[in-house]
C-alpha cells in the first residue's frame, strides 16, 4: 500500500514539474549600460536556475514565464532583479538598464623601475642617443634629410632647411640654447650634491660669492665631466681645488 502511495506521489510531482517547464517560453531581451561591450553578463532565472549570458550587444534569450524573477549579474555591474510580467513576453523591445560599479582607489603608489624603459620594452633600439629638448631642436634644424630614388643619392634631393637655418642665425641660437640647458643641468646637479653650508663652511666661500663660484665651476670642462659621473668623492676633491683658485680671484678683485 505504501509503495502504491509513493509511486502515485512521484507521478504527480513529475507531472507538476513537467507542466511548469512546459508553461515557460523563450523571452528575448537586451541589457543596456554606458558601455559598448555588454558581453558575458549572466542572466539567471531564479525559479529554474537556468543561466545564460549576453552577447556583445547585450542580447539574451532564456526560458521563463510571468512572475519568474530574472537576476542580472556581472563583476562590472550592480546586480539587478526583474520580476517578469505577461506583457514582457510580447514586448519586442524588452530591455533592462544596468548600472556599472564604480571603484574608488584609496591610494596610488608610483614606483620607478630602472630596468623598465623604452629600450627594454623594444620601443627604441638599444644604445640610441638620447636628446634633451634643446638638443632635439638643434638636431632637427641641422639634419640633412636626404631623399633618394632606389635607396641611393642619385636622382635624390637634400632638404634646404639646414642651410636656411644656418644663414638665418637659427642654428646659432639653438646651439646657445643647448649650452644654456647643459649649464642649468650641471647647476642643478651640483646644488643637489652639495648644500650651501658645504660651500660656506667647508670650502670657505663667502655666502654672497657661492652662486658665482658655482657658475665658475661648471665652466670648467674637466669638472663637469667628473660631476656628470656623480662620483661625489672625486667631485668634492676637484671642487676644493677650484675653490682655492676662486678665492684667490676674489682676493685680487677686492684689492
Amino acid at each position: 500500500m505504501i509503495q502504491k502511495i509513493t509511486c502515485f506521489l512521484v507521478v504527480v510531482l513529475g507531472q507538476t514539474c513537467l507542466a511548469q517547464v512546459q508553461d515557460r517560453s523563450i523571452i528575448n531581451g537586451k541589457v543596456e549600460s554606458n558601455t559598448s561591450d555588454l558581453s558575458g553578463i549572466y542572466v539567471i532565472n531564479a525559479q529554474t536556475e537556468e543561466t545564460v549570458s549576453t552577447d556583445v550587444s547585450g542580447s539574451f534569450s532564456i526560458k521563463a514565464k510571468a512572475d519568474d524573477v530574472l537576476v542580472f549579474s556581472s563583476i562590472s555591474y550592480k546586480e539587478k532583479r526583474v520580476l517578469l510580467k505577461t506583457e514582457d513576453f510580447s514586448n519586442l523591445n524588452f530591455t533592462v538598464k544596468l548600472n556599472m560599479i564604480m571603484y574608488q582607489l584609496q591610494e596610488v603608489v608610483i614606483k620607478k623601475y630602472d630596468n623598465i624603459n623604452a629600450e627594454s620594452l623594444g620601443i627604441i633600439p638599444y644604445g640610441q642617443k638620447k636628446y634633451t629638448a634643446a638638443e632635439r631642436k638643434l638636431e632637427t634644424a641641422t639634419a640633412l634629410n636626404a631623399t633618394a630614388n632606389g635607396g641611393g643619392m642619385v636622382g635624390g634631393s637634400i632638404s634646404a632647411d639646414p642651410l636656411l637655418n644656418f644663414f638665418s642665425g637659427r642654428t646659432a641660437m639653438l646651439k646657445k640654447e643647448v649650452a644654456v640647458e647643459k649649464k642649468e643641468f650641471f647647476m642643478r646637479l651640483l646644488e643637489n650634491m652639495f648644500s650651501l653650508e658645504h660651500f660656506v663652511e667647508h670650502l670657505k666661500i663667502p655666502a654672497e660669492y657661492v652662486k658665482g663660484f658655482e657658475y665658475y665651476a661648471i665652466e670648467n670642462d674637466k669638472f663637469t665631466v667628473i660631476l656628470n659621473s656623480k662620483n661625489k668623492t672625486s667631485t668634492e676633491f676637484l671642487l676644493g681645488e677650484l675653490a682655492v683658485k676662486y678665492k684667490e680671484m676674489i682676493a685680487v678683485g677686492d684689492k
